[in-house]
């Protein structure tokens, strides 16, 4: 009798423990709120592509599906590129000359950026939680050993039914700037690689950034090799170089970081390397969400100013007003989560959709992100519920759907 009573209170004990565990484990992989969305437990997105052998880290929550077609193609609930889901607009805007959007803006995303995921998985990722299909990808490359774009940036841009546009990112990281102007034969030899890869493999336009924020890594001293003008020149031969081999299709891009320091130096103007090279200026900017530096709404993202640099009327209207020609790309730009200040990211998605119409050069947004940058910075458009909910609506707006030809 007392083995029989002892092997029942050791089964109910066992049984309590496996109870508790469960409950442990199914609260710590379910994504906070949500329950409160509604929405069926995390299941991994089906990716069909042959380089793809892993699947990457599981999404914070699965959002609501988007109205939208669903024909070959496409997937459900992902909104096409040019699909107008909002009332108002009748004009079609497509991509043009240089790529610059006949009307609106081009809407894209560098995703997974700082982890293992980067690449195809990591988009579709992004466009399934988002709701929508990113009209441009944007990855990033240096040195002097692979060429790009890479056979899955390639099946990217080449997706059928949804199209994107490349933005790839360049940094030599051979040898100084001064040298690359003047010749640097690794460097020249890697440039007509490129160019021969282009011209078989690749065709299709696409934005090219040369060392972008750049300005980080200037040295004004005689003999540096990392002056503003030995950019300027850097640049300049770059550009030449590949056009001269058949390079006809690179859209090159100027990205600044657009940090107040820098900007207001006396050197700042001189890494302009022309007209002639330069298609599109793009800046890197992101905003904060704990009170401080860069924490506001999307006229102080573009327009940051400094207590100490009064007279700087923020990077916006500055190259507005000295390339008012050019179309410009906030060619990075997201919110950094704060714990102790949740609401900011839904809150700023809500006042660029308020506020974009009073910027009209711009013509491309890519949202940059990633869980965790070297600062430890997330920057997820799913940190919170109503975050999620905003970026999605964002997304929705008749100014972001632009279709790629």
């Amino acid at each position: 009798m007392r083995q029989t009573r002892s092997r029942l209170l050791h089964l109910a004990a066992l049984t309590t423990t496996f109870a508790m565990s469960v409950t442990a484990t199914l609260s710590w992989a379910w994504p906070p709120g949500a329950d409160r969305l509604g929405v069926p437990p995390y299941r991994p997105p089906v990716v069909v592509d042959p380089a793809v052998t892993a699947p990457g880290p599981p999404a914070r929550l699965v959002p609501e599906p988007v109205p939208g077609p669903d024909t070959a193609g496409r997937r459900p609930g992902i909104v096409p590129v040019g699909h107008r889901p909002e009332s108002g607009q009748e004009r079609v805007c497509r991509t043009g000359a240089r790529l610059v959007p006949t009307c609106g803006i081009l809407w894209g995303v560098a995703p997974g950026a700082h982890t293992e995921a980067q690449g195809r998985w990591a988009l579709n990722e992004f466009e399934r939680k988002t709701g929508r299909h990113q009209a441009v990808f944007h990855g990033y490359h240096k040195g002097t050993r692979q060429l790009f774009p890479t056979e899955q940036e390639i099946r990217i841009a080449r997706e059928p039914g949804r199209k994107r546009i490349l933005l790839l990112n360049w940094k030599p990281e051979t040898t100084t700037w001064a040298r690359i102007a003047r010749g640097d034969r690794r460097t020249d030899d890697f440039l007509d690689r490129l160019a021969e890869h282009l011209r078989e493999n690749f065709r299709e336009r696409f934005f090219f950034a040369i060392h972008h924020e750049a300005e980080d890594q200037v040295r004004e001293r005689a003999g540096s090799g990392y002056t503003a003008r030995d950019y300027a020149a850097m640049f300049r031969h770059v550009v030449k170089r590949l056009r001269a081999k058949g390079a006809t299709n690179v859209v090159t891009v100027l990205v600044h970081m657009a940090y107040v320091p820098h900007t207001t130096k006396s050197w700042f103007q001189h890494m302009y390397p022309g007209d002639d090279v330069v298609d599109w200026i793009g800046f890197d900017t992101y905003s904060y969400s704990d009170p401080g530096y860069g924490h506001g709404d999307f006229d102080e993202l573009l327009n940051r100013r400094s207590a100490s640099k009064p007279g700087w009327p923020g990077f916006y209207n500055w190259v507005r007003a000295r390339h008012p020609d050019k179309p410009l790309m906030v060619a990075e730009w997201a919110v950094w989560f704060s714990e102790r200040n949740p609401g900011h990211m839904a809150e700023f998605y809500r006042e660029v959709g308020q506020q974009i119409g009073r910027f009209p050069g711009i013509k491309a947004m890519v949202h940059f992100e990633t869980p965790a940058n070297h600062k430890g910075q997330d920057s997820s458009v799913d940190s919170t519920p109503a975050a999620l909910r905003e970026y999605r609506r964002l997304g929705r707006l008749p100014v972001f759907q632009v279709s790629v030809n």
